[in-house]
């Protein structure tokens, strides 16, 4: 039986089935947990909640001295037959905000992620199941804040570092799946199941020796056909918890198949590969190549992009493809590029219902005196403005270094 209390109330043995409020306000990435030690409970009132279900068949009850009476929240009855018509869910509606208004939001949606997909994995390396209350949870925060600026979230999922990289780019799929399933029109249940999906589908890369995961150099035949099975290895594990759909086992499994057969594990071709694998695996790449990994350092966004392109046709489904170019644009949050008045400056955010040729841009740097200017954000498709994008820039081929500062703005990136 379920219990509404303060959390003055808690005590160590309880099982907190959920905390009242919003995610990113909780000290846990868990949904329910039982209380083990006295500095959770601390955690928990020092936050923003002041309730919280506990589940007295799991863990204590509050102590009969308490005087107020806790507020009984009994298991439903069954429904009488036949039962009533129910109309679906109305489509959740979220407004979209400037990228400016959701980096701060994002940044904290990311490192709260990082620690909850760190914690998760950790617990799956170990043997434990993996927790699906919380892993909705969080894939709930992140797809909030793809609806409200896709840019914002993805581009700083992109800014990894070679220690937390596997973390990071389940959190990076994960948004990007969210971004496409909204551009190919999937319903919020299937968004929801996409999100689910790109988070675990790298979950498999726990069983995979750490020395082989973070090799610097070139893998050894044998080393590769280790990290060959992280897919089967994740599929297992998932077939170990409860609560995991059929989509999540499926992109977990299948991520890595390629539209012409030579993919694997099941060398599955064409129609033969879901639309959530096909998704997964156009997400799972460009994180991959656009990301610092301990042994190349990322092709920028725009760059990947054109990469991709080239493979494309037996690769990828094209017209999956050229949905994922439409949710992110042709010019990513982070690319360098040169404008016809002769200034680089770094693409900041995409326009909805505008061009995909004509982003936000913040220029930084003269190629005419090659010296750096005032930083200046442009709208491309602002009124009266003539200038227009030449060519996308490699920084290295500048002498530029840290260029993602431009983007960011004030907002620091994750650590």
């Amino acid at each position: 039986m379920l219990k509404k209390i303060e959390v003055s109330k808690l005590r160590v043995g309880m099982f907190v089935q959920e905390l009242c409020g919003s995610w990113m306000d909780t000290p846990f990435w868990k949904k329910s947990f039982l209380v083990s030690d006295i500095n959770d409970i601390q955690e928990i009132q020092k936050s923003k909640i002041r309730e919280a279900w506990i589940d007295i068949s799991k863990g204590l009850d509050v102590l009969t001295a308490q005087p107020a009476a806790p507020v009984v929240r009994a298991e439903p009855e069954p429904k009488p037959e036949p039962p009533p018509v129910k109309s679906p869910p109305a489509p959740k509606v979220i407004e979209t905000v400037s990228m400016a208004d959701e980096l701060g939001r994002a940044s904290q949606i990311v490192n709260k992620s990082k620690q909850a997909v760190y914690s998760m994995f950790s617990e799956a390396r170990m043997g434990k199941a993996v927790d699906m209350g919380g892993a909705q949870a969080l894939v709930e925060e992140i797809s909030d804040s793809v609806m409200r600026n896709p840019g914002a979230l993805i581009g700083l999922a992109r800014l990894k570092t070679k220690d937390d990289y596997t973390y990071m780019h389940s959190i990076a799929v994960c948004a990007l799946m969210v971004a496409l399933s909204k551009q190919l029109g999937l319903n919020d249940e299937q968004t929801r199941e996409a999100g689910v999906a790109g988070l675990l589908h790298d979950i498999g890369k726990m069983m995979v020796p750490g020395d082989i995961l973070n090799k610097p150099g070139k893998l050894t035949d044998e080393e590769f056909v280790s990290v060959k099975e992280h897919p089967a290895a994740g599929h297992k594990l998932l077939l170990d918890a409860q609560g995991v759909s059929a989509i999540s086992l499926d992109v977990c499994l299948h991520h890595h198949e390629k539209m012409d057969g030579t993919g694997y594990p099941d060398r599955l071709k064409g129609e033969e590969i879901s639309l959530f694998a096909r998704m997964g695996a156009v997400c799972d790449v460009y994180d991959a190549i656009t990301s610092n990994r301990p042994y190349k350092q990322g092709w920028c966004p725009a760059e990947s992009l054109r990469k991709m392109a080239e493979w494309s046709k037996g690769h990828f489904d094209e017209k999956v493809f050229q949905a994922f170019v439409k949710s992110i644009g042709i010019y990513p949050v982070g690319t360098l590029v040169r404008l016809e008045s002769g200034r680089l400056g770094v693409v900041v955010e995409q326009q909805v219902g505008k061009s995909l040729l004509m982003p936000k841009v913040r220029v930084f740097f003269s190629i005419k005196s090659m010296s750096y200017i005032a930083p200046e954000l442009l709208d491309l498709a602002g009124p009266g403005l003539q200038d227009k994008i030449a060519n996308r820039e490699d920084a290295a081929k500048w002498g530029l270094k840290d260029i993602d500062r431009y983007w960011l703005g004030d907002n620091a990136a994750p650590t």
